[in-house]
């Protein structure tokens, strides 16, 4: 059931995004072999923008008046740009892909998860001897758990609040934005990026009083932030393992693996710090017992 309602949760949403994605390519590109203009002319408060305002200006309105001429002039930059965004975006969906694969191994696993716990129970004993080998495994299990809470779900109680903060302001694209907030979350990076442009938008399209604008911004900056409260909270609660090391273990392999990297980084990690200072522990008491009585 839990691997269900998981599979649900990430796979739903992103079959909606991408039925949501073609059928607005296909309007786009319908509206170009027609001739039908569909980018909006800029407003004339986009010239008083600071620094970009003006450049930016010319560009929208030559985008909205002959888009052509705006690809020509600027195809390098453009195909640039659109070759990042690929990547960037084959490099998600590969990713969600695996962990989507991983969760339905996992289900399968968890059909047989009291034998399996007492096969990988025996293997750590093997490795480790019997009072060590529980230990670990125990540390692993926990680790695991506390990565689950203290970034996916941290990630995702972000990313809820954020996205009802979208809503509220009738911000255009609200379920994109939390989607993407969820991914910055994982990552590890700050859902302001995300929040600032949104900001940004409230103020200057006009839609809402300067009161109602001001209550977007409290709420969306709190909600923003809440991660710094949330994470020591949940990161490392019940392991016996200091949070920033689970942190950085999580960190380090969410770059090196993808999403899989963020537990499995963690677990080395975590049984490597246990391990060391088992070493030290081991290394002092045998110099004192060894020392002048």
């Amino acid at each position: 059931l839990i691997v269900f309602a998981g599979l649900l949760l990430l796979g739903v949403p992103l079959v909606l995004l991408g039925v949501s994605f073609v059928e607005q390519a296909s309007y786009l590109i319908g509206q170009w072999q027609d001739g039908t203009p569909f980018i909006s002319a800029p407003a004339e408060s986009v010239k008083t923008w600071p620094v970009i305002g003006e450049q930016l200006y010319d560009l929208w309105q030559t985008a909205s008046t002959n888009l052509e001429t705006l690809l020509v002039g600027h195809g390098d930059q453009i195909m640039a740009v659109a070759k990042g965004a690929l990547a960037g975006t084959a490099s998600v969906l590969s990713t969600t892909t695996i962990f989507l694969g991983a969760l339905i191994i996992a289900g399968v696993m968890m059909v047989y998860g009291e034998s399996g716990q007492k096969a990988v129970g025996r293997i750590a004993t093997a490795l480790a001897g019997s009072s060590k080998g529980a230990q670990l495994q125990s540390l692993s299990v926990a680790t695991m758990r506390s990565v689950a809470t203290g970034v996916i779900g941290v990630a995702a109680i972000q990313a809820i609040l954020l996205g009802i903060g979208f809503l509220w302001a009738s911000v255009p694209g609200a379920a994109l934005l939390a989607i993407a907030a969820l991914l910055l979350g994982i990552m590890q990076l700050p859902a302001l990026l995300i929040i600032l442009p949104v900001l940004a938008w409230i103020w200057l399209s006009g839609d809402s009083s300067t009161v109602m604008n001001g209550v977007f911004t409290v709420y969306l900056m709190v909600a923003g932030l809440a991660d710094n409260i949330l994470k020591p909270m949940l990161l490392g609660r019940g392991v016996d393992v200091p949070m920033p090391v689970i942190l950085i273990g999580a960190l380090g392999g969410m770059v090196g693996m993808g999403l899989i990297g963020l537990f499995l980084g963690s677990v080395i990690l975590a049984v490597g710090y246990r391990l060391f200072w088992a070493w030290v522990d081991q290394e002092n008491s045998q110099q004192t017992n060894s020392g002048p009585s």
